[in-house]
């Protein structure tokens, strides 16, 4: 009779296996393709979708401590670099110049993180040296954050 082993690792870390992305970022990828499929080239007739208003709905969608941060991020950027045009960006709050994404702003709640980031592309100039940073930790908005934002955005964007 031909005995049956099981090996040393269990049933549940067979049942945990990682698949490649996590919910969250397959979600952000939906979104992406949304966008991407949004700002196709249709008809004369079709309605083009407002990036702007699409940037705020997914803010309105925030937690509130998120939506507190990324609300005056929205208006920090509109005052301090007005050249960006708003958007969505694997639906996330972004800006973009000439059609690149310069800056981002991620919530804590999309990836389950425990602060929100606003994160810049290699888009922006925010070369100092041969090492920078490109994302920053937000959990609040002081004055001295929001001068530093600011600055940030206007180096960003050259």
């Amino acid at each position: 009779m031909k005995s049956t082993q099981t090996s040393g690792r269990s049933a549940t870390a067979a049942a945990e296996k990682y698949d490649g992305f996590t919910e969250e970022e397959r979600s952000a990828m939906k979104e992406r393709a949304r966008e991407l499929k949004a700002a196709a080239p249709r008809g004369s007739k079709a309605a083009k979708p407002d990036p702007e208003a699409e940037l705020l709905a997914k803010i309105a969608e925030m937690t509130d401590a998120d939506r507190a941060l990324a609300e005056r991020v929205h208006a920090i950027v509109r005052a301090t670099a007005p050249d960006l045009t708003p958007r969505t960006w694997y639906g996330m709050p972004a800006y973009a110049k000439d059609g690149k994404i310069v800056c981002f702003f991620q919530s804590a709640q999309k990836f389950k993180s425990r602060y929100a980031t606003l994160g810049f592309s290699d888009q922006a100039a925010l070369d100092d040296g041969t090492l920078w940073p490109t994302a920053f930790a937000l959990t609040e908005l002081t004055a001295a954050a929001e001068a530093q934002i600011a600055d940030l955005l206007r180096r960003a964007v050259g």
